[in-house]
């Protein structure tokens, strides 16, 4: 399922009272090597513009590759998969 940009997503996961964050992750390619994934959790990740924050660590949104529910269900993907 793909329904608007990735920060959308992650702005109604995190602020919607409907949801939990704890309950989603995203996965992202990291420093863009081909296979190299890092789960992060979507509860640890703060907003910014252009990028997303895990702490002092700035990743862009184009690192991430699909946002999962703890359950397993791909809530988001990107079309570059």
């Amino acid at each position: 399922m793909r329904k608007g940009l990735v920060k959308e997503v992650l702005a109604k996961l995190k602020y919607d009272p409907r949801e939990d964050e704890r309950d989603y992750y995203v996965v992202i390619e990291h420093r863009g090597a081909y296979g190299d994934v890092k789960r992060i959790p979507v509860g640890v990740i703060e907003l910014g513009h252009g990028y997303f924050f895990v702490g002092d660590v700035q990743i862009p949104y184009h690192r991430i590759l699909k946002v999962v529910r703890k359950d397993g269900k791909v809530v988001w993907e990107t079309r570059k998969i």
